[in-house]
């Protein structure tokens, strides 16, 4: 890993992010990458249901899709811990965009096999490049300060949601134009894009594999035991979910995930009870981004005295508590409100989770760590909606709103009162 550039520390800003060496270069890159991932989704599945006239078939691709890339993921980051970006990347992206022209190419025209779409989706997302954790891995090589490498986490963390709002944007103006097929062909393109200079960039260029074997787990360990006064010893050779920060943080992101999982359901549900338009479902979602977006960017911008185990549980239960409120909206309006609320707590919640990861393993583990929390957050999410969705004909939506919260509010209480015992 190349050496972190020098930075003043008594005022860092994201400005002084930006200005370390190298960072903008490998940051832009990383996000001409990612841009792919804001895109992909909803060129699928436009597409599928273009070529099948299907929404069942267009469903069931995007959850094999989904499945496969958030279940493996955890595995892919491995890979990238083992033998470094500069060998894992390329070959990632390269299946990963090859299985996208597939696809974009299976879907071109009416007529194409549900067996078919179903097997190339399942296998792209297999191949899913993690960039979001290799990035987050780079941050902590580029910059040395705790308090800056939090404010580099919460841009990453801004970016990436403003990535998702631009990328169905982007596939709206495609469509016009193009077959939907286009949009997962231009996604193709950004990954190897921004997948070739990412790893030609001097950051990745002087990163190096992780130690074999179980020198990596003797070195988390190190690292957590000198970063952390009075925190528990794991033995060398445990699992990186063996470790207690590292397992809180995972399942309070995955609970985070559950809450917003089920919130989109709802608020189309609220929605329709009131006899409100898809205009009103896309200004209060607008609102939840919006919010997820002030939330990053301020986080970031304060020195917090409390520990970031102790912040992430009551960023969890702040979100689960503005649900609550949600659910007891008078009108769109308010839940509108109400959701901009609860998107302060997202972005935060999110960006301490990945720095409690950075700082429980070691150097040759941290990409896979923090593979673990994208995965809690985007399986929650998948659990959440699916749960929501069986009750949400069955129940009244602002008891579902505060059935979607009540996962991040006791996980938050209980990860808060270990997180007090061992302070």
């Amino acid at each position: 890993m190349l050496s972190p550039s020098p930075v003043p520390t008594r005022t860092p800003s994201y400005a002084a992010v930006l200005r370390t060496r190298h960072a903008a270069r490998t940051f832009g890159a990383a996000l001409l990458g990612r841009l792919s991932y804001g895109m992909v989704s909803l060129s699928l599945m436009l597409a599928v249901n273009a070529s099948t006239g299907s929404y069942s078939v267009a469903g069931t691709v995007m959850a094999l899709y989904g499945a496969t890339s958030v279940l493996l993921s955890p595995t892919r980051a491995a890979l990238i811990d083992r033998h470094g970006p500069r060998r894992a990347l390329p070959p990632m992206a390269g299946v990963y965009a090859v299985l996208l022209a597939a696809l974009a190419y299976a879907t071109w025209r009416p007529g194409a096999s549900a067996f078919l779409l179903g097997t190339l989706a399942s296998a792209a997302g297999a191949f899913t490049p993690p960039l979001g954790p290799v990035m987050r891995t780079l941050w902590s090589g580029l910059v040395a300060d705790r308090e800056l490498l939090r404010r580099a986490y919460s841009l990453d963390g801004v970016a990436e949601e403003l990535l998702f709002v631009s990328g169905p944007l982007l596939v709206g103006v495609v469509v016009r134009f193009a077959p939907p097929a286009a949009g997962i062909a231009i996604s193709a393109g950004l990954i190897l894009m921004g997948t070739t200079a990412l790893v030609s960039s001097p950051a990745v260029r002087g990163t190096a594999a992780a130690p074999p074997d179980g020198a990596a787990d003797e070195t988390a360990h190190d690292e957590a035991h000198d970063t952390a006064a009075g925190r528990d010893e794991a033995p060398a050779g445990r699992r990186l979910l063996g470790i207690v920060e590292l397992r809180h943080a995972v399942l309070v992101t995955a609970t985070v995930g559950l809450c917003l999982g089920g919130l989109d359901l709802l608020v189309v549900a609220f929605t329709e009870q009131r006899h409100q338009g898809a205009g009103a479902v896309s200004w209060v979602l607008a609102a939840l981004s919006a919010g997820s977006a002030v939330g990053g960017i301020a986080y970031g911008a304060v020195s917090w005295r409390a520990s970031n185990r102790v912040r992430l549980p009551l960023l969890a239960a702040g979100l689960g508590a503005a649900v609550v409120g949600a659910g007891l909206s008078p009108d769109v309006y308010v839940l509108a409100a109400l959701a901009a609320l609860a998107g302060l707590f997202i972005a935060p919640a999110l960006t301490t989770a990945y720095l409690i990861a950075d700082e429980s393993v070691g150097a040759g583990s941290r990409t896979q760590a923090g593979a673990w929390v994208n995965t809690a957050v985007n399986a929650g999410s998948s659990v959440g909606a699916a749960v929501v969705g069986l009750l949400v004909d069955r129940l009244p939506p602002g008891f579902c709103f505060a059935l979607a919260a009540v996962p991040a509010l006791l996980c938050a209480a209980v990860v808060a009162r270990g997180a007090v015992r061992r302070s």
